[in-house]
């Protein structure tokens, strides 16, 4: 009985979503399920997948907060 959780910060992948859609993470536990059933053969009702999203202010990215580290690179939250 494989257990599978999923960290991602808690904002959303287009503009206007604050976090993972409901879509998205129907998507990632059927992706995640499906892999385990291909490379290890276990099976989809005995798998279970668990999605954590993370302020990002809880989140530390090269000794940073996440916030701090994409300002100081530059770059733009997705």
């Amino acid at each position: 009985m494989p257990i599978v959780t999923i960290q991602v910060t808690r904002e959303g992948t287009k503009p206007g979503n604050e976090s993972v859609t409901a879509e998205e993470k129907a998507q990632l536990i059927k992706g995640v399920s499906q892999l385990l059933l291909d490379v290890l053969n276990k099976p989809l009702e005995a798998t279970f997948v668990i999605i954590e999203e993370v302020d990002t202010e809880n989140w530390g990215w090269g000794g940073l907060p996440t916030d701090v580290y994409r300002r100081q690179r530059g770059l733009k939250p997705p």
